[in-house]
């Protein structure tokens, strides 16, 4: 089949090497029609194309995926990084009134041009490192209409920048203040009329919740997620940042695609994760900027073969941070992932996390054609270094 573009005389890492290998193919090519990959392998075998792009020996890697953000808020908190600096822990930060709140009250504020126009150099800077999926929650808004806001932000990024756009409904993320002391009061809010809402309208692709002592109860969770069964829309879960509500497991009841943090997670959680396929994000950057202690059990995840996703988390408070490369390198240094297990969590788990994994996350034939190609000498360099960025070219749907 003759290709509309091919990319020859590269290194390929396609991400199709087993439970933990990158697929590398030397001397290799991948061609493109319609968007659409349609040949990847020797550039021996390769097939005749309209257009050819001699890579130079470069090496070619399937676009970074970043399936968990907060991207779109208004507002900031740099003032709670300095009460953090004098010893303030998040949860007395959150119970003060800080936190997940204080994001709200702006972001209510805020029109949804000025969200977009806010989110955009967060945006920006993650598609700089060849980025080409992301997923972006709602949850700063907690009432009706300023999470339809949020979400209708969310997809217009999708639409004046090249790049995929999974957006998750995350009503349950904090208590509002018109609620408080009424949290089954709110969640019937967000299950009778927000997610109702945000299905009809199609602007959600899953749905959220944040179980833990700060947040939601197990049990309120449960209602989230059946009255996202009810609609359509799969589900995923903040789970075990804080302290140990056994979430995951929950989550993993539901065919949840993740459950993300899990610093708290056990080995019931691990093992009802590993029968249901739920993958395991992590969140290096928020563990890092939180300065927690206590590690994800990585060993015990790798040992029962749970995929495992990263993500940059970014938000206003826990993990301002636009980078996927420095991602990787935190979950290296921090978290003891190796190098190809971070790379693995920046595409194809990552795609998995996402339910995308039939559409990205590797060089397959049939997949959308989201490339990234790299001045490298191998691999290790996207992973080991701090403040780098190789990026040549980010190929965004064959573009």
């Amino acid at each position: 089949m003759k290709c509309e573009r091919l990319w020859t005389n590269a290194r390929l890492a396609t991400m199709q090497g087993g439970a933990a290998g990158l697929g590398v193919i030397e001397h290799g090519a991948v061609g493109m029609a319609a968007g659409t990959i349609t040949y990847v392998g020797s550039m021996i075998d390769a097939p005749a194309a309209a257009e050819t792009i001699d890579c130079e020996g470069r090496w070619i890697t399937p676009g970074l995926i970043d399936p968990h953000t907060h991207l779109v808020f208004a507002g900031d908190r740099i003032a709670e990084f300095e009460l953090r600096q004098k010893g303030a822990s998040y949860e007395e930060i959150a119970r003060a009134g800080g936190g997940i709140v204080s994001t709200v009250h702006a972001t209510r504020a805020a029109s949804e041009a000025e969200l977009v126009a806010s989110a955009l150099p967060r945006l920006d800077a993650l598609i700089a490192e060849g980025m080409t999926t992301i997923e972006i929650k709602s949850g700063y808004g907690l009432s009706v209409e300023d999470e339809a806001k949020m979400l209708r932000a969310a997809r217009v990024l999708g639409e004046v920048r090249p790049v995929t756009v999974r957006t998750t409904f995350l009503g349950a993320h904090a208590l509002p203040g018109e609620y408080a002391g009424d949290a089954d009061g709110y969640i019937d809010l967000v299950c009778n009329e927000m997610i109702p809402m945000v299905a009809a309208a199609g602007l959600a692709d899953a749905v959220d919740a944040f179980c833990e002592n700060i947040g939601f109860t197990p049990a309120q969770t449960e209602r989230v997620f059946a009255a996202a069964k009810c609609h359509g829309l799969p589900v995923k879960l903040h789970a075990e940042q804080l302290s140990n509500q056994h979430g995951a497991a929950m989550a993993a009841r539901h065919k949840a695609l993740s459950a993300d943090h899990l610093e708290y997670l056990d080995d019931d959680g691990i093992a009802a994760m590993a029968a249901s396929g739920t993958v395991a994000m992590l969140l290096p950057g928020a563990f890092y900027f939180l300065r927690e202690t206590k590690l994800p059990p990585v060993a015990a995840l790798r040992a029962a073969d749970v995929p495992i996703a990263l993500a940059t988390d970014c938000n206003p408070g826990t993990s301002p941070l636009t980078s996927l490369l420095l991602t990787m390198n935190m979950a290296a240094v921090q978290f003891g992932l190796t190098v190809d297990e971070c790379l693995l969590g920046v595409t194809r788990h990552a795609a998995h996390a996402l339910g995308r994994q039939a559409e990205a996350g590797t060089l397959d034939v049939g997949k959308h054609c989201d490339l990234a190609i790299w001045d490298i000498e191998r691999p290790a360099d996207l992973v080991g270094r701090i403040g780098f960025n190789p990026l040549h070219q980010r190929i965004w749907m064959g573009q």
